[in-house]
C-alpha cells in the first residue's frame, strides 16, 4: 500500500483538508513516506521542496491556497489514481553564491529565482558577467532576477521577463524597473553558464540578494548557476500538467 504523508500548511482551510484526507487515507510519517502531498500554494510547495530536498520523494500539490500554479486542484476523491495516473516534472534549482561588504558569504538554493534588489531610495548599479565575460558592465535598476522555467510564471513574468517552456535549456536573465540602459529588456541564458552580478557603489547603494526564502543584505557580488546535481519531481494530473500550464500562460493577458 502507498504511503503517503501529509504535508499541510497553517491556513484553516489547509487544515482542514488534513484532516479530512487523513481519515480517509491514514498518513505516514516523513520517514517512511513513498509520496508527498501538499496542501497549501505554491509558497507553502516551495517550503515544502526546500525542507525535505534530500529525500529523493516525489511531490503532488493540491491547492488550498490562491494561485497554485505548482498544484492540482483540490479533490478529495480518488487520489491513489490520481498518483497512479500523474505525470512528473523534474525541477533543478539554481544555487546562489553571495558575498556582503562585511565578508559573510552565503549559499543557498532557488526553485523560483534569484533576485538582486536595491536596500535603499537609490538606485542599485550592477556589472553582470556571463562565464566570466562581462556583457553589461552598467546596469543602473531597482535589480534584477535569474529565474528558472518553473519560476519564469511568477516574479519573472511580472517584471516583464519572458515565460520559459519547462523542457528549454535556458534561463531568464531579466531587469527590475531598469533605468539605464532604459529599453534593455534581459536575456535569456544557457541553463549551464554562470552569471556574476557585480554590486557597484555597493556603500552608497546597498543591494540585497534573495534565493527563494533566503536573503543576504549588502551583497557586493553575487554568482548563480544551476545545481545539475539536484532533481525535485513533482507530480502533476495528466490533464493538465505544468508543460501545459507554462504554454497556457503565454496566451493570457
Amino acid at each position: 500500500m502507498r504511503q503517503i504523508c501529509f504535508l499541510a500548511d497553517t491556513t484553516e482551510i489547509a487544515q482542514q483538508s488534513l484532516l479530512r484526507l487523513r481519515r480517509m487515507y491514514g498518513g505516514a510519517t516523513c520517514a517512511k513516506a513513498d509520496v508527498f502531498v501538499v496542501l497549501g500554494g505554491d509558497g507553502f510547495m516551495l517550503e515544502s521542496l526546500h525542507k525535505h530536498i534530500g529525500k529523493g520523494i516525489p511531490f503532488y500539490g493540491m491547492n488550498r491556497g490562491s494561485v497554485g500554479f505548482l498544484m492540482n486542484k483540490y479533490r478529495e476523491e480518488d487520489l491513489n489514481e490520481r498518483l497512479d495516473n500523474a505525470d512528473c516534472a523534474t525541477l533543478r534549482p539554481l544555487v546562489m553564491d553571495a558575498a556582503a561588504a562585511n565578508g559573510k558569504h552565503k549559499r543557498a538554493l532557488a526553485f523560483n529565482e534569484v533576485s538582486l534588489w536595491r536596500q535603499s531610495r537609490q538606485a542599485a548599479e550592477i556589472s553582470i558577467s556571463i562565464d566570466g565575460v562581462q556583457k553589461m558592465p552598467h546596469l543602473v535598476c531597482d535589480g534584477a532576477l535569474v529565474s528558472t522555467p518553473a519560476g519564469s510564471t511568477a516574479y519573472n513574468f511580472s517584471a516583464h521577463g519572458p515565460i520559459l517552456p519547462m523542457t528549454s535549456n535556458v534561463l531568464a536573465l531579466t531587469p527590475i524597473s531598469p533605468f539605464r540602459p532604459r529599453r534593455w529588456q534581459g536575456a535569456i541564458i544557457p541553463r549551464h553558464a554562470e552569471i556574476v552580478f557585480d554590486v557597484l557603489q555597493s556603500d552608497k547603494r546597498p543591494v540585497s540578494a534573495v534565493a527563494d526564502f533566503t536573503e543576504l543584505r549588502n551583497a557586493v557580488k553575487v554568482t548563480v548557476k544551476e545545481d545539475r546535481t539536484i532533481g525535485l519531481n513533482l507530480l502533476f494530473d495528466p490533464e493538465y500538467n505544468l508543460e501545459d500550464r507554462v504554454l497556457d500562460e503565454q496566451f493570457w493577458g
